[in-house]
């Protein structure tokens, strides 16, 4: 988006300039509408459970602005040659059971054929002009909060490669398909500064992706960020996907890592989620924990802080 021109109309209150979850726009001094698109390719076998993923990682993206969702368009892709129609409906059925459970209208859609089985939605919601979470705003001093644990792309890959146990993929399954409703409202009572969600960049990129325009650094200890069952044995055995390489190649130049940090730890801490938790930078960071996990959030932990310098650059502990 950067070969674009910035956006002149005053009622932008978020755009694409900081790399933010949604777009935000003002209808009214009280009300405003906040809009993404998310499209992602199968990660689990079963298309329902593919489909509820696919609605969970979408609607994230509000959920990380502080948004209420209130509507969603489909967007299924369909090889012509593997069509088949009971897959298609599976999907739709399993994105159809999550926006439901969000309290989110399904107004329609869009099919296409392409070579690759995709599906994604276009979601909009609404927020009050002064109680949007950005990325962009975290401060000194703050407490890091994930309230999903990672692990993600790896647990995927392997059991892609018939490696995870049932028991590490249904755990991968249900956080992958949880909301991040209970997330939000519970970062916003909490009086967060800043939040994104753990998507395709990993935790570090999305972490460094909030920092930069913060004017702010961070430090992560490793060993306080929650995992998935079995992803660190997965990611040990090689399974850390595409997604995950090219995020670490990309964005190793601005984290600083202590010497006690395992390779296979790191690794993680780059892996491409889908459908991850929020990322919330607070100043009440044990408190949010706690209202998090009365909530049911029983993963939610404090990662690390934001420090003053150096700016834009991430230390691992």
């Amino acid at each position: 988006m950067s070969c674009l021109p910035p956006n002149s109309d005053p009622n932008v209150l978020v755009g694409f300039e900081t790399n933010d979850d949604s777009g935000v726009y003002r209808l009214s001094p009280d009300l405003a509408i906040v809009q993404s698109l998310d499209v992602v390719t199968p990660m689990v076998d079963d298309p329902r459970a593919f489909g509820q993923i696919a609605a969970a990682n979408a609607l994230s993206d509000l959920y990380a602005m502080g948004a209420r969702p209130r509507t969603a368009l489909n967007f299924l892709a369909v090889p012509r040659e593997e069509r088949d129609l009971g897959v298609a409906r599976e999907i739709l059925r399993g994105g159809f059971e999550k926006l439901s459970e969000a309290g989110v209208a399904i107004l329609g859609g869009h099919t296409i054929d392409d070579a690759e089985l995709k599906y994604g939605l276009a979601v909009t919601g609404t927020v009050h002009p002064d109680r949007i979470l950005r990325n962009s705003t975290a401060r000194a001093g703050d407490g890091l909060v994930l309230t999903k644990p990672i692990g993600t792309g790896v647990v995927a890959t392997a059991i892609k490669a018939g490696l995870a146990s049932e028991r590490d993929a249904a755990a991968a399954i249900a956080s992958m398909s949880r909301l991040n409703a209970a997330a939000c409202e519970a970062a916003l009572a909490a009086g967060a500064h800043a939040c994104t969600d753990v998507t395709g960049f990993g935790l570090l990129g999305h972490l460094l992706e909030m920092l930069a325009p913060s004017g702010v650094g961070a430090v992560v200890e490793a060993a306080r960020v929650p995992l998935l069952p079995g992803a660190l044995e997965y990611c040990g055995m090689g399974m850390l996907p595409g997604g995950g390489a090219k995020s670490k190649s990309f964005f190793a130049c601005k984290v600083d890592i202590g010497g006690a940090v395992h390779e296979t730890r790191l690794d993680l801490l780059f892996d491409a989620q889908t459908s991850g938790g929020l990322l919330v930078s607070v100043a009440d960071a044990e408190g949010l924990v706690a209202r998090l996990r009365a909530a049911g959030i029983a993963d939610a932990a404090v990662i690390g802080r934001v420090v003053a310098e150096p700016v834009g650059r991430v230390k691992v502990e």
